[in-house]
This record gives structure tokens, C-alpha cells and sequence, in this order.
């Protein structure tokens, strides 16, 4: 949110690395004048999940960086003009004023689409932040898919820890007041399987909107131009597929055609996302796991998974032996190379990965 007098945070390639924490979106009322909106949805216009979750997506795809003085389509780029531009909210607005556009829910209500806010209304520019919820990640319930305009990070799309990574308590559930809901059942754990016979070819009812709203949670929002929506289509297809194929499933197993096991792991919110296993397709890029585990004195995997793939580029010449999970020179040189080779210059190849750099390496 524009915080007025605020010196607005310099844009980087990777749109990854900013002045901002990952929960510290300023949360002042922002400025007159914002910046207008082109084709705004009236207040009373209803949206429903699958529309919310593909407009968010749409800023997922463009790597649209996390800029509190920024406008991208008329929204203004931080974590409320996010959930702004979803909700399609006929204006920018803050954390301080988002909940009145939403129901309060309890987690266990909690569905695609819906958001997780935390206002701190003593300090509201210390901690305030406000994501949307993409689908639970496990059968537990403890940790979900979040989409966001992250202060560190820009625009992704991630799984965390319920409710968030810091302030975790302080973190609310609302549901948009003018939803449209899809169809189907409340989207518990355990909603009965509807049949084979309201998928594929022909098919038009609820039950494949909701098919395509939980794919998209899972990483299938690749797939989908427009919708998901009531009608089948290729893309509801080919992102089943993909699903399955997350699974390891193949042959008749992965035709694209749910059965009641994908149909219970998605409602479950178990399996494995689109893209981390194997056949992945749409989205195979592995989620950027944030520039903190990248840099002197790191060790992890993503630092094995980041030279594996530089080498695989050609970017391997800059290593003497590995590359390994204990980040090096070789590792820094190695991803300034690839950098450089975007044309990028200056701090924008600095040799340490953001979600720019990342999401260009695995593509």
C-alpha cells in the first residue's frame, strides 16, 4: 500500500529483492489519485472462485514486481492492490479497509479464492499483510498454496505454513461478500466423487469448474487462458493429465479424465503439485524458494538444484567441481553468467537468483 511520504522501493529484475519484508507491506490509507482502473468490476458485480484464482494467476505468469508506488492493469502492486485486482474490487484499497468488502470465515470454511488477512491497527505499517488462499497443501490443514504481492519476493506463488510465515495468529479468514459460488459441495475434505460422466467432451456443469478451480490451486493455472468455467475444454484436459502425471500415474491412469482418486486428492489437497513430479508439464518450473537460501554461508538443496540446472544451461564452465549444496564464487559467477547473458546489468546481475532469474533458468 503507498505509504504517503514513503520513498518507493527500487525495482529489480528478479522483482525479488526490495526494501520490504515478507509480511511488511505498508498499511496507511493509500494516496488520492491513485491510479485509475481499466475495467474495474462494479461493487456489486459478482466473481466467482475460478475467475479470482485466474486473475491472480495472470500476475503469477508476468512476474509482476512488488512496487508500493506501482500500478500494473489500474492495480496498485503491493499485497491489498493484489487482492484488489482478484476480488476485482472497483478500487485500490488497504489492509485496513479490505475486510469490509469480505465475511469473516473459520480456517476449516476456508477455499480457493478466499484471503488471510492481518491488519495490525495500532502499527498498521509493522507486520500488516493480506494473501490469497490457493488451496490446502496437505490432509492436515497446516499448510496451504498462498498467491501474494510479496515485499521480498514480487508476485508468487508459494506454499507456507498456516496461517503465514510471521504473525501467524494474527491472521484473519474472509470470503468476498459478492462471491458467486461455482457449484459443487463446500469443498471439505471428503466431497463425494460426482461420476466420470460429468467430465470430458461435452461436459458443462459446475462440477468441472470446480474440477479446474482446484487444478489451478495444484499448479495448473498454466493451462488455462480464460476460466476455469463450466464447459470442458482442452485445457481441463490436458491439466488432469498433468496432475496425474505429478502422480507418477501413467497410461489409462493419466488420461486426463478424472476418476474418484484424483477427485479425492485434489479435494483432500494431497498428492503431488503439477510440475514436482514426474511428467509435470504446464508449470514443470519448480517454486522459487526465496533469495534467502541463496549467498555466502548457504547450504541446502536449492543450492545443488540451482547449479545442476545452471550447468545443464551451459553455464558450467564457472565451476571447478560440483556444484554442490554449500554455495560458492563458482555458484555466484555461475548465475551472474546466465544473468548477463539476459542482457541484464548492473544490480540486476548480481549472481544471486530471485524469482525472475529462477523461473527463466527452469523454463
Amino acid at each position: 500500500m503507498a505509504i504517503v511520504g514513503a520513498v518507493a522501493p527500487q525495482a529489480h529484475a528478479d522483482g525479488a529483492r526490495t526494501v520490504a519484508a515478507d509480511s511488511a507491506d505498508a498499511a496507511v490509507h493509500p494516496q488520492a489519485g491513485t491510479s485509475p482502473l481499466r475495467g474495474a468490476a462494479d461493487a456489486r458485480q459478482r466473481v466467482t472462485r475460478a475467475q479470482i484464482l485466474a486473475r491472480a494467476q495472470r500476475w503469477v505468469d508476468a512476474d509482476v514486481p512488488y512496487n508500493m508506488n506501482g500500478y500494473h492493469e489500474g492495480y496498485r502492486t503491493d499485497c491489498s492492490g493484489f487482492i484488489s485486482m482478484a476480488w476485482a474490487l472497483p478500487g485500490n484499497h488497504w489492509t485496513g479497509d479490505l475486510d469490509e468488502y469480505g465475511v469473516r470465515i473459520t480456517k476449516d470454511q476456508l477455499r480457493p479464492g478466499d484471503m488471510l488477512l492481518f491488519h495490525n491497527a495500532s502499527d498498521p505499517q509493522r507486520g500488516s499483510h493480506v494473501v490469497l488462499f490457493a488451496g490446502w497443501a496437505n490432509a492436515e490443514r497446516t499448510r496451504y498454496v498462498a498467491m501474494e504481492e510479496n515485499g521480498r519476493l514480487g508476485t508468487v506463488k508459494r506454499t507456507i505454513p498456516y496461517a503465514y510465515v510471521s504473525n501467524s495468529p494474527s491472521y484473519i479468514p474472509y470470503r468476498y461478500k459478492n462471491l458467486q459460488e461455482d457449484g459443487g459441495d463446500d469443498g471439505a475434505p471428503g466431497g463425494a466423487f460426482p461420476g466420470t460422466d460429468r467430465f470430458g467432451p461435452g461436459a458443462d456443469n459446475a462440477y468441472v469448474t470446480r474440477l479446474g478451480t482446484m487444478l489451478v490451486g495444484r499448479g495448473g493455472g498454466g493451462f488455462y487462458k480464460e476460466g476455469p468455467g463450466p464447459t470442458w475444454g482442452p485445457a481441463d484436459g490436458a491439466a488432469t493429465r498433468a496432475f496425474q502425471e505429478a502422480q507418477g500415474w501413467r497410461g489409462a491412469d493419466a488420461d486426463g479424465i478424472p476418476g474418484a482418486h484424483t477427485w479425492r486428492l485434489l479435494v483432500e489437497g494431497r498428492g503431488r503439485d503439477i510440475g514436482r513430479g514426474r511428467g509435470g508439464r504446464a508449470d514443470a518450473v519448480p517454486e522459487f524458494p526465496g533469495a534467502h537460501h541463496f549467498g555466502p554461508g548457504r547450504s541446502n538443496r536449492f543450492v545443488s538444484l540451482l547449479g545442476k540446472q545452471l550447468v545443464k544451461k551451459g553455464f558450467g564452465t564457472c565451476y571447478g567441481e560440483g556444484p554442490g549444496p554449500v554455495w560458492s564464487e563458482s555458484d555466484r559467477r555461475a548465475v551472474e553468467a546466465f544473468q548477463r547473458a539476459q542482457g541484464w546489468r548492473g544490480s540486476d546481475a548480481d549472481g544471486l537468483p530471485g524469482a525472475h532469474t529462477w523461473r527463466l533458468l527452469f523454463s
